[in-house]
């Protein structure tokens, strides 16, 4: 399942955003309201992770597909919540075919 870079690409994106997700919406609020600041100390390490596994996996279908503003484009949509949405639907318009 994961062996194509491109549907890794797709899931480690997925992954990546909901984490984003769970920080901002979840432990942020859990920090700052509840005083339980535990939460975004779990959250951001793992969102963390992610994201570096994020942009490894950027560079990687970057150069094997050849994308170069669009890399551009999806590294800054990774930066907004719910960017993730975005960066799935601009991917999928055109996903690039199978290498022989």
């Amino acid at each position: 399942m994961l062996n194509d870079t491109f549907t890794r690409f797709r899931v480690i994106s997925f992954v990546e955003g909901l984490s984003y997700l769970i920080l901002v919406f979840i432990a942020m609020p859990l920090k700052y309201l509840a005083d339980y600041p535990i939460a975004v100390k779990v959250a951001g390490m793992t969102h963390g992770i992610l994201f570096i596994l994020f942009f490894i996996a950027l560079f990687m279908v970057s150069k094997r597909y050849n994308w170069k503003f669009l890399s551009f484009q999806l590294f800054v949509y990774s930066l907004i919540p719910f960017g993730f949405l975005l960066i799935d639907k601009i991917i999928m318009k055109t996903p690039p075919k199978k290498l022989k």
